[in-house]
Formats: structure tokens, C-alpha cells, sequence
């Protein structure tokens, strides 16, 4: 028994189908958003000549030994937890927004003793990249992290 392909079939088939496209880019819209920030640079060609010495400094700042966890505290004020860092480093750290507005700024450290530091300044709510970067005499240790 054949029936007859309507414009009700041929409706189902054009809604079905383009639900599906729309679905899938809605998803990969939303996976995009949450995923990797991205770095801009002003001249990709010049960032891949440097980017074999990025990886050696990466590798020599690693022998240090030298780690730190960066959340915030109730005043909105950044806590820096050190470990194996020297109790006369100087801390300090660059905060960025990981997408939308080209927000920036620059925060100062305190000790507070016990390899911890807390920043002089609160930081603003949402999300930002915090790039710290801690440095003793000729060293200098760097390392990103997220906070929300």
C-alpha cells in the first residue's frame, strides 16, 4: 500500500532537519563559549618564531619547584597560596576577562606570612584569567589560572 507524500510530509522533513542543523549549531555555539579562551596576538607569524623559547623558559621555570593556588576571598580580595616559593618573592598578577569586554588590570600582593599573599585591591565579579607572576632576585615563575 503507497501513500501519498503531502505538504504536511514535506513540512516534517524541512522542520526536522533544519531543527537538527540549528540544534547542532546551538551546541557547538555553547561548547565554543565554554571552552578554551584563546590568546590574542597582534602578529601570529612573530608569536610562532617565539614560541620555542616560550617552551624553554617553561621548562626552566619548572626546576624551581615553585607552585601557587589563587582563589578568592569573601572581600573579593585575591588569596595566593605559595609553595616552595622564597619568603622574600615579590608576588603580583594581571587578571583579564576570558571573553567579551577587553577588561584588564593589574593587582599588587601582600605577604600575610606562611607563603601567603593577599592582594591589595578586591577584584570585580565574573570571570577572569589571572596570570601571576612571582619573582626572587634573577627568577621569575608565571602561571595562569581561571577564578569565578
Amino acid at each position: 500500500m503507497k501513500r501519498e507524500f503531502t505538504g504536511r510530509h514535506m513540512t516534517a522533513v524541512l522542520v526536522g532537519g533544519f531543527g537538527i542543523v540549528v540544534a547542532v549549531n546551538f551546541y557547538m555555539a555553547s561548547l565554543a563559549t565554554h571552552g578554551f579562551g584563546g590568546v590574542v596576538v597582534k602578529n601570529s607569524y612573530v608569536a610562532s618564531q617565539k614560541f620555542n623559547s616560550w617552551l624553554d623558559a617553561a621548562r626552566e621555570q619548572d626546576t624551581l619547584g615553585w607552585s601557587a593556588s589563587v582563589e578568592r576571598g569573601s572581600d573579593g580580595r585575591l588569596l595566593v597560596a605559595t609553595q616552595g616559593v622564597p619568603a622574600d618573592a615579590a608576588v603580583s598578577a594581571e587578571l583579564r576577562r576570558p571573553l567579551g569586554d577587553a577588561e584588564r588590570t593589574d593587582l599588587d600582593f601582600q605577604a600575610t606570612g606562611s607563603g601567603g599573599f593577599v592582594s591589595t585591591a578586591p577584584v570585580a565579579e565574573g570571570r577572569w584569567i589571572v596570570r601571576i607572576a612571582i619573582e626572587n632576585a634573577d627568577r621569575r615563575w608565571v602561571n595562569e589560572s581561571r577564578i569565578e
